[in-house]
């Protein structure tokens, strides 16, 4: 075994022209995100404690899209979902359109250890989450000024925010548009981070809002077990970025059917995934750890919000957003 190894991620999909100020507070989450989980990993916290750490700190702060600071639906509320998987035993939890959850991660947990069942969803999570005595409040905690207006904007052209089709030629037109939008109206999106501890056991979750201006009810890849989050006894992967071409790539999961069947090593697992498993053009990142304490990041958009860091080869920490 190679020791604990931790990955975060705060969306793929990034304006080239992000003023640096907002990158900053950006890698600083991150770094604060990192720390946190770092910490306890090294005082021997499980690898499925450690992601449900850190997701609920990145949940809290509204920088990137899940809890407070989701994405608003066409009717201008807050659908946020969330998964969480210990891959030891393989068991897992996962939510969909909560409106009045403080942390989808932690009853995305409690849905994996208190109920009899993986997945739970919309009035019948909440009525789970009341049940479980989980904080709740009222939707408008999620809901941010700056997320508010960017509805406005999606309104205004009739378009979702795919915040991840931004052209990356030297051709491209700048301002940048997507969507007829203007980049400035950009936000992250999905938060995930991926862990394995001092006993070679990986865990996964990933929390979202969604798409800015989607429909209600629309559930994405993030809650959905395979294709946004998984982890076994091999690897534990977070993906975050163009939710239907993820689903249909079943991204995470494939990152572990690779190495298991083929003998891939976990980067070149993810190599693998990013070049070959998004059909149509679609846009997305991954965040992975194995069980011998590596850890690997992908992504085919402009950029990711990421940071990694391992005890193995004399130990490493770093947070980046390009390439």
């Amino acid at each position: 075994m190679g020791g604990w190894a931790i990955a975060v991620h705060g969306g793929a999909g990034v304006d080239p022209n992000l003023p640096m100020e907002r990158q900053e507070e950006a890698k600083k989450l991150l770094t604060r995100c990192l720390n946190l989980g770092i910490s306890a990993l090294r005082t021997g916290a499980s690898a499925v404690d450690v992601v449900e750490l850190v997701v609920r700190e990145l949940e809290t702060d509204p920088l990137f899209n899940s809890g407070r600071g989701s994405a608003l639906t066409e009717r201008a509320t807050v659908e946020m979902e969330a998964s969480i998987m210990d891959g030891h035993g393989r068991r897992c939890g996962a939510v969909s359109g909560l409106t009045k959850v403080k942390n989808p991660v932690s009853l995305a947990r409690l849905v994996m250890e208190k109920s009899p069942h993986s997945y739970l969803a919309f009035s019948g999570a909440e009525d789970f989450a009341k049940q479980q005595g989980v904080e709740m409040v009222e939707n408008d905690y999620f809901i941010t000024e700056e997320n508010v207006a960017m509805l406005k904007l999606a309104k205004e052209t009739n378009s979702i925010l795919f915040d991840y089709r931004i052209p990356c030629s030297a051709e491209a037109e700048f301002p940048i548009k997507m969507n007829g939008l203007p980049i400035s109206v950009y936000a992250p999106e999905t938060v995930g981070c991926v862990a394995v501890d001092s006993n070679g056991r990986c865990a996964a979750a990933t929390s979202t809002g969604g798409l800015m201006n989607k429909m209600s009810g629309r559930i994405g890849d993030s809650p959905l077990i395979g294709a946004g989050t998984y982890a076994c006894d091999v690897c534990g992967v977070s993906c975050t970025g163009e939710g239907e071409a993820i689903i249909r790539g079943t991204l995470a999961r494939d990152v572990a059917a690779l190495m298991e069947y083929k003998g891939l090593s976990l980067e070149g697992a993810v190599d693998f995934v990013i070049k070959n498993r998004l059909d149509g053009g679609g846009k997305a990142g991954l965040i992975a750890v194995s069980n011998q304490g590596e850890v690997a990041c992908g992504f085919n958009s402009v950029g990711m919000f990421r940071g990694s860091a391992s005890a193995s080869q004399g130990g490493f920490m770093e947070v980046g957003i390009w390439e």
